[in-house]
């Protein structure tokens, strides 16, 4: 974690870490199976090749995970002086965490959110969309860009954008396998007599299933904690809960074509761009409102101000 103002979280970093650990060992458990597999029919290339793409994927991911996000989102970077009180607010919120200020972009969207991305905090881009700048006060949105901040001080963005790697290469490999396009369709493997493609698509599958459960697992950890932290740099949490309550009950009058539009960045909003659909549920990306509720008001308690 970048040193600011914001409040540690000991247990991000050792999910963070332990996250990256498996993947990683996950990665090259994957690539060991597949030069197995792949010998068998001749063809140990594939696996480098895979190994190579899945490497290619983390560095270009690592460094052009701002650019990806902006293009994603269609969003636009904004100066001080096409957006001034955005820019005072990040301005001030900074101040107060003691951290290099992020650049600042806006999505003309009606979906009402934010999220932030970068490879580092001198390379992050904190985005608000023209949908959250109409719907919450001054006070919800610094509560909303206090979380935000925080993400990027604590580098859990860049985790969660690299860590994803093993799974979209076992998804390619997925694909592949699913039209028998890997080693010609009905090729066996030696010992078993089972078609290698098949072998590739369980194995591809079970490495994907298994990268994206670890993903979910720590994406709604990150979120708590990006809460938390946020709601302790402003002094604020009934402001932040009020947010995303706003946020959460406009999502049912957003046009179902923006939130298709939104869902590929849903790991990284401050809320999913979904509506009618429970969060307590193991392949979620973020924590139930409630559950993230229930923090902000215990925080509200140890500040001892009066809940709302």
């Amino acid at each position: 974690m970048a040193r600011t103002r914001f409040v540690g979280d000991s247990g991000l970093t050792v999910r963070m870490t332990t996250v990256m650990f498996l993947l990683g060992a996950l990665f090259v458990g994957f690539l060991a199976i597949l030069m197995a597999i792949a010998g068998s029919a001749g063809g140990y290339g594939f696996a480098v090749v895979v190994g190579l793409i899945g490497i290619g994927i983390a560095v270009y991911q690592w460094w052009s995970s701002d650019t990806v996000a902006m293009r994603a989102m269609r969003a636009r970077e904004v100066s001080p002086q096409q957006a001034p009180e955005l820019h005072g607010m990040i301005d001030r919120l900074c101040a107060m965490a003691d951290m290099p200020k992020p650049r600042v972009g806006i999505a003309d969207t009606h979906v009402p959110n934010a999220f932030a991305t970068g490879r580092s905090p001198d390379r992050a881009v904190v985005v608000v969309t023209t949908g959250i700048l109409r719907t919450l006060t001054a006070e919800e949105l610094e509560g909303v860009l206090a979380h935000e901040l925080s993400h990027v001080a604590h580098r859990d963005v860049l985790v969660m954008t690299v860590a994803s790697s093993a799974g979209i290469v076992a998804s390619m490999v997925t694909q592949g396998a699913q039209y028998g396009a890997i080693f010609g369709g009905n090729r066996r493997d030696n010992n078993n007599g089972l078609p290698v493609w098949l072998l590739m698509l369980v194995v591809s599958l079970v490495t994907y299933a298994v990268s994206f459960l670890l993903l979910k697992l720590l994406s709604r950890y990150r979120e708590l904690s990006a809460d938390r932290s946020g709601a302790y740099l402003t002094m604020k949490p009934a402001a932040l809960a009020s947010a995303l309550q706003k946020i959460t009950g406009e999502m049912n009058a957003v046009p179902e074509r923006d939130l298709r539009a939104s869902e590929k960045m849903n790991a990284f909003f401050i809320a999913p761009a979904v509506r009618g659909v429970s969060l307590r549920t193991l392949t979620s990306t973020h924590p139930s409102l409630e559950q993230r509720l229930e923090q902000l008001a215990r925080i509200e308690a140890e500040l001892g101000r009066p809940t709302v």
